[in-house]
């Protein structure tokens, strides 16, 4: 912080700086370094067991309407609660953990801000399976569960919403992307902040997203667009010719260009 009182303003920092710097990567120098570009599924077999984890814990989301299967899961819990959990880290974190690994940090973190178990409590359970990873886990089941598990993984939850809306833009409008406040999740692409396009298409139906973003402006029905932009756009100089970037885009993230 000192430092950066001593020097004159860096446009390419403080245009991170707003935002998680896992939100605005597109068009960053070198990114080759700050990722692990790991092609297998699963690395490690762990990783198969909070792959479930998940997927159970979406299965019993409260947000289904369950009511009649004995779980003691009693919060909601989505994709988009998955991607909240783990784009909250800290971005040197983000950037040094593997794609499960975020998913255990997001999950984990979850599991003790709504108090089915301490930190504390978590910390230990760590300490222990490292002292003994061979350890065999728990056991046992509920057939109840298992089946209602198994049936959202066969059926879904579509964000899909039935409500009698107007799309503000058409294809061929050309459209600004707004420069929204940051939130611990985002569905816009930082490099994209303050650029202009044009709608390309406007998809059929209107879509939720499962949880709130907050400023950021998610969370109710609303249209979406495909978007496309010259390289030049975003890329100024750096941009090769002959190319298009299209990117799908939130109603709520565009505004009409001046």
């Amino acid at each position: 912080r000192q430092h950066l009182r001593k020097c004159p303003p860096c446009p390419g920092l403080l245009q991170v700086a707003h935002m998680k710097l896992q939100h605005g990567i597109g068009g960053l120098e070198n990114l080759d370094s700050l990722t692990n570009w790991e092609k297998r599924v699963f690395v490690q077999p762990w990783e198969k067991i909070i792959f479930a984890i998940h997927a159970a814990m979406m299965g019993l989301s409260k947000h289904l309407g369950i009511d009649h299967v004995p779980t003691k899961f009693r919060d909601e819990w989505t994709w988009a609660s998955l991607r909240k959990g783990a784009e909250a880290m800290n971005p040197f974190d983000y950037f040094k953990f593997r794609y499960y690994e975020k998913w255990l940090g997001g999950i984990s973190g979850f599991f003790v801000s709504q108090g089915y178990i301490s930190q504390e409590e978590l910390d230990a359970r760590t300490k222990e399976f490292l002292a003994n990873p061979d350890a065999s886990g728990p056991s046992g089941g509920n057939p109840e569960i298992d089946a209602q598990v198994i049936h959202y993984l066969e059926t879904g939850d579509s964000p899909k919403r039935d409500v009698n809306l107007q799309a503000k833009f058409k294809v061929g409008d050309k459209v600004t992307v707004k420069d929204v406040p940051p939130s611990d999740h985002t569905r816009l692409p930082g490099h994209l902040r303050g650029k202009t396009g044009v709608v390309d298409l406007v998809y059929p139906g209107y879509y939720t997203y499962f949880c709130s973003t907050g400023p950021d402006g998610l969370g109710e029905p609303m249209p979406s667009y495909c978007v496309k932009f010259d390289p030049k756009e975003l890329w100024k100089e750096l941009a090769e010719p002959n190319n298009w970037f299209y990117a799908d885009i939130f109603e709520t993230y565009l505004e009409k260009a001046a």
